[in-house]
This record gives C-alpha cells, sequence and structure tokens, in this order.
C-alpha cells in the first residue's frame, strides 16, 4: 500500500477536522514489553502476543457515532488489502 494514499487519506480527514492524530508503528520486530507483577517490572524483547496480523499505524479520528466512524474507516486505503478495527476512546473517570 503506498504510504502516499495514506497520508491523503489523512490530510483529507485532518482538513474536515476528523483527524485528531494518528502514526505509522515501527513493526512488531521492534516492540519491547513491560509488564509489572508484584512490584517488579519484567521487561522482555518483543510484542505483547505473537499474532499473525500486527498493528501497522492508528488514526484518532472525531465521528458523531460508530456508523460515520465505520464509514471512516472503510475509506482508510490499506481496508482494500487488510483490516480496519474501529474503537472507541475509553473515558477514564478523574
Amino acid at each position: 500500500m503506498p504510504n502516499a494514499e495514506c497520508r491523503g487519506f489523512s490530510d483529507a480527514e485532518k482538513v474536515r477536522g476528523r483527524v485528531l492524530g494518528g502514526q505509522a508503528l515501527q513493526p512488531v520486530a521492534t516492540a519491547t514489553t513491560v509488564r509489572v507483577r508484584a512490584g517488579e517490572a519484567a521487561i522482555t524483547d518483543g510484542p505483547f502476543a505473537e499474532i499473525r496480523e500486527q498493528l501497522a499505524s492508528f488514526y484518532l479520528i472525531e465521528a458523531r457515532d460508530l456508523n460515520e466512524a465505520l464509514e471512516l474507516a472503510a475509506r482508510i486505503p490499506p481496508a482494500r488489502v487488510g483490516s480496519i478495527e474501529v474503537r472507541p476512546v475509553r473515558e477514564l473517570e478523574a
């Protein structure tokens, strides 16, 4: 998937005020995982879980509702060859 297509989608949606942020990610081989158990940090090289599909990037978008978010996700260029996962932002209590 050409990066220019992804940038074009992102730039167009930023102009519309829908893309609030996002970034491409390095390959999963560059991951480091941190777990804290009983107050001790355990740091390991590699991803949290070994899975076939990997998160390549993310977009933080502003959408009215799930339907609008799904419509936007369907326009993200990599959706044509892979999959786009849509999740709401989790609001944390103060």
